[in-house]
């Protein structure tokens, strides 16, 4: 059986829960809820297992906060043996337009501290990352507030239907590959 390790980005604690750039963390408790299976805590995050067409993905969230997201990909990735290739990370992405999905194969940082921290930790930037758009809709010297601050009433609102269009992206990852994956839904 296949397996895939998909991280979501995010912040542990009541106070992240809704916010921008925990938007990896969103999409996987959209994922679970939806197919009816639990996270439970484990070394390093809350890991939940789905099952779907001969695939397991094990979705992670890791509860070493942001800087350090690379420590629990790198644990989880040795001890379930899954290959570079088998890796996915959603992160938010302020360079996009809320919602706008960019997923790749390979990249720069761009600035993100969590995929800084995953580069340095597998010494590669060669895994998938799916980058979902929260747009940059601040003002000059508020972008940490931005980032951290809840999603806005008009988002909320449009959040579900992108939700959705998330967990199908995860499950075209294991089932269709990268290649067919990115050619689907980037940009949409």
């Amino acid at each position: 059986m296949k397996k895939f390790l998909i991280v979501g980005l995010g912040n542990i604690g009541a106070e992240y829960v809704n916010t921008r750039h925990n938007i990896g963390f969103k999409i996987l408790d959209f994922l679970a809820r939806k197919e009816a299976i639990d996270f439970e805590t484990v070394k390093l995050g809350s890991l939940a297992e789905y099952k779907f067409k001969g695939r397991t993905f094990l979705l992670l969230k890791p509860n070493t906060y942001m800087n350090l997201s690379g420590k629990a990909v790198q644990y989880w990735m040795e001890k379930e043996k899954i290959p570079l290739e088998n890796i996915m990370v959603i992160t938010d992405d302020l360079n996009l337009a809320f919602g706008t999905i960019r997923i790749r194969l390979k990249g720069s940082d761009g600035g993100h501290n969590g995929l800084k921290n995953i580069n340095l930790m597998l010494n590669t930037q060669n895994y998938t990352r799916f980058r979902f758009g929260i747009s940059d809709e601040f003002k000059k010297g508020q972008q940490v507030n931005y980032v951290l601050g809840e999603w806005s009433d008009e988002e909320n609102v449009k959040l579900p239907e992108r939700l959705e269009l998330a967990s199908e992206i995860i499950r075209s990852f294991g089932t269709a590959g990268i290649e067919n994956t990115m050619s689907n839904f980037n940009g949409k």
